[in-house]
């Protein structure tokens, strides 16, 4: 009989957007991106009300330093095992601990000790989950509906950023701590069963859960995966010009944003205003890729996207009124998410499913790695020179991303797939 491991059939051609199977991943996936927000929204205020405020940093940091040290790794198991699989237990493993937590400074105060053991576990987990959620779509979905399971992807993580954060609050507000992380868990554990149910389709006709993995050791899997990477002649240079935006543009946003208003007197509602414009424009650029499944020259249309999202970045810190900034942040969010999702589609698709866990890691590497290196940089070059300066500054590095793109014969002729009707019998 068939089960949830099942290959899926080929000839069931469903959009991405009414496949029952997607939608069930997404489902999962959305509940767990909830369940981060409001996890770090209970770690955060939980270590505030343990201790000072450079504790709070302390405890947040414990759990990004083994995410970024171990996530290439994380990829090597995604590539080993069947990432579903990886995805479950992670997801049990960040269930039990987050109610254990829960459980645990129910009858006692949130001591510093029990946040950091639990900011330390579910870091080296989520190196391990963040991989394996990369390499899961092209086993749940076929290749010319990659595009719009991208677009969907996206648009859940908008809404996890969006709802968790309330969520979190709301249960701190209501519960406490305890509440907080059990409702974490909780959304966990709501994912588990969805994963479950999601089937598994072949790749390259073969039965994904008996996909031969890499072989040796898992420091030789390692640099066989960069070497990959770094041959290829369309994902080296999308890994390169992902890299140079993270560090041009994604730091200039996060932290110059702030200190832009702080300059011109905006506040934190103009702060408000500015940052939802952006969001909004991202969100509707993922509804774009997940409604239509498709964009034409995706490669030229992929840098003339990075092109208009750098223009937008070097010119938001010259514009005199907040209104103006606003309209500026919301083409800059609606190109950024049509670069970021053709950017992420076309590697899906492209890279050879042997090696997608890793490419996935190095991919998440260059966001949760790179781009926090740019923060003290970017504030103290506006504390030096002022905001204008350093947002044209850092649109014109940026920039760097859009010569690499143009200069690639391999991603200005690349394609995404395109949705073609198939007989079903």
């Amino acid at each position: 009989m068939p089960t949830a491991e099942t290959a899926l059939p080929e000839r069931i051609a469903k959009p991405a957007h009414r496949d029952g199977n997607v939608l069930r991943w997404l489902a999962a996936y959305t509940a767990s991106l909830v369940g981060d927000s409001v996890y770090f929204v209970a770690l955060g205020w939980s270590a505030q009300k343990a201790a000072g405020p450079a504790e709070v940093g302390f405890v947040m940091a414990t759990g990004a330093l083994p995410r970024a040290l171990l996530m290439l790794g994380g990829g090597v198991v995604a590539d080993r095992f069947d990432p579903r699989r990886v995805i479950l237990g992670s997801d049990a493993v960040r269930c039990l601990l987050i109610l254990t937590v829960a459980a645990a400074i129910t009858v006692t105060a949130p001591a510093l000790w029990i946040l950091v053991s639990a900011a330390l576990v579910f870091g080296v987990v989520d190196a391990l989950f963040v991989p394996a959620v990369g390499a899961l779509p092209p086993r749940i979905t076929s290749p010319d509906q990659l595009a719009r399971v991208t677009g969907l992807r996206s648009l859940s993580m908008r809404l996890g950023q969006i709802a968790g954060p309330p969520i979190g609050g709301l249960a701190m507000g209501l519960g406490g701590p305890s509440a907080a992380f059990t409702v974490a868990g909780l959304l966990f554990a709501l994912s588990l069963p969805l994963l479950l149910a999601t089937r598994i389709r072949s790749l390259e006709g073969q039965d994904a859960m008996h996909q031969p993995g890499p072989s040796g050791t898992a420091g030789k899997d390692l640099l066989d995966g960069l070497r990959y990477i770094r041959r290829h002649r369309l994902i080296g240079p999308l890994v390169v010009v992902g890299a140079i935006c993270e560090l041009g543009l994604t730091g200039t946003f996060n932290v110059g944003m702030v200190l832009l208003n702080a300059e011109r007197g905006w506040g934190p509602s103009g702060y408000g205003w500015i940052i939802s414009s952006f969001s909004a424009g991202a969100a509707a650029s993922a509804a774009l890729l997940a409604i239509v499944g498709w964009l034409p020259r995706a490669g030229l249309m992929l840098a003339g996207t990075l092109l208009v999202g750098c223009a937008g970045a070097a010119t938001i810190a010259l514009v005199p009124v907040l209104w103006l900034a606003a309209v500026l942040a919301a083409v800059i969010g609606l190109n950024a998410g049509v670069f970021g999702s053709l950017d992420n589609a076309l590697i899906q698709t492209t890279a050879d499913p042997t090696y997608l866990g890793r490419v996935t890691s190095v991919v998440m590497l260059t966001i949760v790695g790179l781009a926090p290196l740019s923060y003290p940089l970017v504030g103290a070059a506006i504390g030096a020179w002022g905001a204008a300066p350093v947002f044209v500054g850092c649109g014109i590095f940026a920039g760097l991303g859009v010569v690499i793109a143009l200069s690639s014969d391999a991603v200005r002729h690349a394609e995404l797939a395109r949705q073609r009707p198939r007989v079903t019998t």
